[in-house]
Parts: structure tokens; C-alpha cells; sequence
């Protein structure tokens, strides 16, 4: 396929190029209260075409893998690119940046897999899903429903660009969910389990296993019908990693994507300045750092330009956003590998991979211990930030902690505050590390796997009342 894209592109003369044939095959299975609702297998294979020309860009793709309709992409996107050129001139809107230059690396990379997703068939999968979900119908009276499914993405990737990238990828990211509901006089409360990894069943269930994925779902949909509510107000609270995860990469993350830097997020002009506290150090990479496995592993980013750690915020000080060619250019620094593409027919553009905190020196127990009146959050489920680094998001798990002892569970409550303020507020920085956040799509415009998380946190934060 290399040699295909390299034809097509020695053919082409003028305006600078970048080709991307992504091969993806989707397979999905839900089974939902015993039934089996679908059992899908699609595949969406085609080449992406980028052209930059005096200042503008412009996309083409196509679904035919031939040098004749490659060609035909790159007029498109060469005629699309000169187009707006045209018209920013016209305007006297400023062009954008060339690419930024790139040290290449060629070849072929492949996310590492113990157990590959082909090494089971497709009834193998489907038993999978059908005997998870038996167990959770299977786990009390409480139980009123109960849904698993498995989804998995197997890609591959060829990409070339006229200034020097020659790149082959194969990535399998997969994920198991399970979701639990439980009832009782008329109150419902449910739980989600899940797990989604980059490689192969090894790393899907390393941590957990799909009985253990359904035990728990289960159970705490079950004990949250008699969990009492939390009470509300400025507090602290010890961040679970799941939590940490869902704070960075929602609240923290996407204000340091240099895209939004530049439309004056709240870390715009911040670079080298205080924006936590000096316990706090937070990265941003395409490799699974100190577990294996990360949803968001990224070795090429589809520029082509190799992955590597970036380090976002430095023992409180802001350090660096992330990075595409174009935004690298203009800052004046090297890129990232942050530009991501979920399908051949989308522009790539900046996207998190695996963001997280990295651990510190305390235990949990000495975190709690410290602790006169407050919260241990656990549970992530969703919410919203902003660009201003303001956010509201709902956990799914509450333990108060009084005097250092840590009591019984709580109904889960909505945490709120500016991201960048509860980072300053960090006193205690946990030792142990897990990544939580692999399930699920980060959506910007388009989908993407990303994976984040850390240790605990112990930090002040907003929570609302219930009752």
C-alpha cells in the first residue's frame, strides 16, 4: 500500500502533500436482558488527501484504492486548498503556518498485543458478551436489567508526505462495557463497568476480568439503593484515578490543545507561569506510561510525525500545549504527534492520547488519615467543561471521611469548580497509579480513543447536596 500512495504522489507536482490510507474494521456485539441485539462487522478502508498551498489548506478523500482515483483526491484537495488561499487573500485574512519540519521515522509500528483479538472467533465473542451479562442478571432480586456489549477497532495505516513521511501502523484497541440496574419501592440506581484498552484480550482484562467487570457492576447498582445522599458545599476531597483522569483530560486537556490556545482558552499566555500546585507534574502521551495497555496508545500521529510524552504542566508550572505541524510552526517549537484522524475521510486534527498526573509519595491511607471533614470520590460517569477551564461532572461514588476514617458509601454527587484552581489546591499526591478513562470516544468534531488518569488526589472542590 506504501507503494501505492508513493505512485500516486510522484505523479503530483506543485503544492505540498499528505496521503493516509486508513484500512479499519469495526466489530460490535450487544446483548441486552438476554437478547442478542446486534452483531455487527463493518469496514471503512479509503485514502485522505491534504494539500497546502500559499497559506491554506484543503481536503479530499476517496473509498477507491487505485493510483487513478488517488489522483483525483489530490486535484480536489489542491483545487480546495488554492481556493481558500484565494479567498484569505481577499480578505486579508492571514494565512496559516507551513508544516513544521519533522525528524522522520519510517517503517512499519504495531501497538503491542499478548492474546490477539483474532486468536478468538466471532462466536467466541458473542459467548463472551452473552455470559457476562448472565452473570449480572444472575447476581440478586435487586437486578432489573442488564446490558453488555464489546466493541473493537483493528486499524491500519499507510502514510507518505512529499517533505519526507513513509510510515505503516497497525493498532487493535478494544473494549468490553457493562451496565447494571438495580430497583427497589419504585428507586433505581445503576453502575457501568468498563474496560477499554489498546492490544490484545491480555491487556483488556489485565486488571479486571469480565466476571469481575459484572460483580462489581452489580453490586453497586445494589448497594446505592440504600446509600444516603451527600451533603453539599466546598470541601475536601480525595480524587479517585478515574476521577483525576476524567478532571484532566476533560477540564485541563482540551484548554492546552493548541487549536484552542490560539481561539484563547483559558491556558492561552500561560506558558511558564504557575497554574497548580508545585505536587502537581501532568503529561500528555502517546505511550502507556507505568501501566500497560492505554486506551490512547499512539505511536505515529496521521501527519506522520512519531508520538512522544509531553510534559503539560511541570511541578505546577505550565510548560507546553500540544502540538500539530501547523500549530508547532507558529509557536515555534517541534510538533507533538497530537494530530488525529478518526476515519480516512476526516482532517486530522489535535487530539489528547493518554493524559495523566504522574504519581507522588503518599499512600491512600496517609491521604485519609490527613483528612478532618470530607470526601473520597470514586466512580467517574460524565459532564462538561469549559474553555475557560470551568467544569461540572457527575460521580458516581461518595465515601465521607471524618477524623481520617473513611465511612460507608454515599449516593453520587456532581463535583464542580475551575480546574485550574482545584490543581492549585493539591496537597497530597497519591503513589499508585492506574489508567481509568479507555472506554469510550473523546469527541472534538469527531471521535477519538484516548485513555487518561494518575494516582488519588487530595485537593478542595465544590460538590452538590441531595436529598
Amino acid at each position: 500500500m506504501l507503494d501505492l500512495l508513493e505512485t500516486a504522489l510522484s505523479k503530483a507536482s506543485g503544492p505540498w502533500l499528505e496521503l493516509r490510507l486508513h484500512d479499519r474494521r469495526t466489530r460490535s456485539i450487544s446483548v441486552d436482558n438476554g437478547r442478542t441485539e446486534s452483531a455487527r462487522t463493518v469496514r471503512h478502508c479509503g485514502v485522505g488527501v491534504r494539500a497546502f498551498v500559499d497559506g491554506a489548506w484543503g481536503f479530499a478523500s476517496t473509498s477507491l484504492l487505485t493510483v487513478a482515483a488517488i489522483e483525483r483526491a489530490i486535484a480536489a484537495a489542491t483545487a480546495a486548498a488554492k481556493a481558500a488561499s484565494v479567498a484569505k487573500h481577499r480578505v486579508g485574512q492571514k494565512g496559516a503556518h507551513t508544516p513544521a519540519d519533522v525528524s522522520w521515522r519510517s517503517g512499519l509500528f504495531m501497538t503491542p498485543s499478548t492474546e490477539p483479538l483474532s486468536s478468538r472467533t466471532l462466536q467466541d465473542k458473542i459467548d463472551l458478551v452473552m455470559r457476562t451479562e448472565a452473570l449480572v442478571r444472575a447476581a440478586g432480586n435487586a437486578i432489573t436489567s442488564a446490558s453488555c456489549s464489546y466493541s473493537e477497532l483493528v486499524d491500519e495505516k499507510f502514510i507518505v508526505t512529499s517533505d519526507g513521511a513513509r510510515v505503516h501502523l497497525r493498532d487493535d484497541k478494544p473494549e468490553l462495557r457493562v451496565n447494571a440496574v438495580a430497583g427497589r419501592d419504585g428507586d433505581l440506581q445503576s453502575c457501568t463497568e468498563a474496560s477499554g484498552k489498546t492490544g490484545g484480550f491480555g491487556e483488556l482484562f489485565a486488571r479486571r476480568t469480565p466476571e469481575q467487570l459484572a460483580e462489581r457492576a452489580a453490586k453497586m447498582a445494589t448497594d446505592l439503593l440504600r446509600a444516603p445522599f451527600v451533603d453539599g458545599g466546598k470541601k475536601q476531597v480525595i480524587l479517585a484515578p478515574d476521577v483525576v483522569g476524567l478532571l484532566v483530560h476533560e477540564a485541563i486537556g482540551h484548554t492546552v490543545e493548541a487549536d484552542f490556545v490560539l481561539a484563547g482558552s483559558a491556558a492561552a499566555g500561560k506558558i511558564g507561569k504557575q497554574v497548580a500546585s508545585d505536587l502537581v507534574t501532568l503529561c500528555d502521551s502517546g505511550d502507556s506510561e507505568y501501566e500497560g495497555g492505554a486506551g490512547g496508545i499512539v505511536m505515529i500521529d496521521d501527519e506522520g510525525v512519531p508520538s512522544r510524552k509531553v510534559t503539560i504542566i511541570e511541578r505546577g508550572i505550565l510548560r507546553s500545549y500540544l502540538h500539530n505541524r501547523e500549530t508547532a510552526k507558529h509557536f515555534g517549537v517541534e510538533p507533538t504527534g497530537n494530530a488525529r484522524a478518526f476515519e480516512y475521510d476526516n482532517e486530522p486534527i489535535i487530539r489528547m492520547r493518554n493524559t495523566y498526573i504522574e504519581p507522588g509519595s503518599s499512600s491512600l491511607a496517609a491521604m485519609v488519615d490527613g483528612v478532618k471533614d470530607g470526601w473520597l470520590l470514586a466512580g467517574a460517569k460524565n459532564g462538561q467543561a469549559d474553555a475557560n477551564a470551568e467544569f461540572m461532572f457527575v460521580v458516581g461514588e461518595a465515601y465521607p471521611i471524618k477524623n481520617g476514617k473513611l465511612g460507608p458509601l454515599h449516593r453520587g454527587t456532581t463535583i464542580t469548580g475551575d480546574a485550574f484552581e482545584v490543581l492549585s489546591s493539591v496537597d497530597a499526591v497519591g503513589d499508585a497509579f492506574s489508567w481509568d478513562l479507555g472506554s469510550g470516544y473523546c469527541g472534538k468534531g469527531q471521535p477519538a480513543k484516548v485513555d487518561a488518569g494518575g494516582p488519588h488526589l487530595r485537593c478542595v472542590a465544590t460538590l452538590a447536596g441531595g436529598g
